[in-house]
């Protein structure tokens, strides 16, 4: 069986990643859409320069890595033209967007997957069964960061609230948002408060979004967690990944480090930084579990659901950001 796959859009920077372990899995066939010209190397892969060329393909599944503000405009083209879909986070810049492509695909009987690779860390799958056995007792607190570079450069639409949706909240807060979904079942919190700066990074002119933030998620049985979201490693950092969870329960504390795999530093040759994973790639078994999702017809955790609910706690903290007090969902 042979599956096609279209990678539509190369303005995240996750799209080359996933062309890579794509082109290498059996069965795949892979074509590459980039119509404003994001990259010039397309690694000897198939590629056309519209969208309109890449669903004349006729693909059986799109990875949608477009701008988060033009996420909608595409899921619901792959929709349309009966495409399982695998969104980039977040899946989308309102809840109303989001609700949308939910819907859309809902329709259409496709798969939308949201792209949270971290789902698929051992160690978080270890911490999931652990939870939902009940072996950690009640969760008390949590704490997580998701830290990382500031993404400017070629791609500065990150830095652009009418492309992004915002800056280093909409960027980080969700993969840890994610991860804290999974383990509560999918409830969505009863309140958020978020508190953010654009003090990191004010030399920057082309910043337009917050660069740091801090944010509270209460759930309705007490647990709370609370997510630093910032975008506070320094540009020549050695960093990819650098998200971690620590969890509190009424028997003890649990602690994850999902990229904690790996050597990092500085090249003594180039004075470059260096990150090398010796871990589970997670992107890779992202992809698989999509794939398999494709063949069983049956939509895979994170689903579009799970991406439309960290979506509103993502703009539930962005709006208490702006108003300074706490938002009900």
């Amino acid at each position: 069986m042979t599956i096609k796959i279209a990678i539509a859009s190369f303005a995240h920077v996750h799209a080359q990643g996933y062309l890579r372990i794509l082109r290498q899995m059996p069965g795949v066939q892979v074509l590459c859409a980039d119509p404003d010209g994001y990259v010039e190397d397309f690694e000897g892969a198939n590629f056309v320069r519209s969208f309109d060329e890449m669903f004349a393909w006729e693909p059986d599944a799109v990875v949608v890595c477009n701008e988060n503000a033009r996420h909608r405009q595409l899921v619901e083209a792959a929709a349309k033209h009966g495409c399982h879909v695998l969104c980039e986070k977040p899946l989308a810049t309102t809840p109303e967007d989001g609700e949308a492509m939910v819907k859309a695909c809902k329709e259409a009987g496709v798969i939308l997957m949201t792209a949270y690779p971290v789902r698929f860390a051992p160690q978080y799958q270890d911490l999931q069964g652990w939870t939902s056995e009940g072996l950690l007792g009640q969760m008390i607190t949590a704490w997580g960061a998701n830290n990382g570079r500031i993404p400017v450069g070629t791609r500065k639409w990150f830095t652009d609230p009418e492309l992004s949706g915002g800056g280093a909240l909409v960027d980080h807060v969700v993969h840890v948002a994610d991860l804290l979904d999974g383990l509560v079942g999918g409830e969505l919190p009863a309140s958020v408060q978020a508190n953010t700066n654009q003090i990191l990074h004010s030399e920057k002119p082309e910043v337009a979004a917050e660069t740091g933030g801090m944010v509270t998620l209460t759930y309705p049985s007490g647990f709370t967690a609370v997510i630093d979201c910032s975008w506070s490693q320094p540009d020549d950092a050695p960093v990819w990944g650098g998200l971690n969870l620590e969890v509190l329960t009424s028997t003890g504390k649990v602690r994850i480090d999902p990229f904690a795999q790996r050597v990092d530093g500085f090249s003594q040759l180039t004075k470059q930084p260096l990150w090398e994973s010796y871990g589970e790639n997670l992107d890779e078994l992202m992809l698989a579990t999509f794939i398999e999702g494709i063949i069983s017809g049956v939509a895979p955790q994170p689903d579009g659901e799970a991406g439309l609910r960290t979506t509103k706690i993502m703009c539930a903290a962005m709006e208490s950001a702006k108003t300074g007090v706490p938002v009900k969902l």
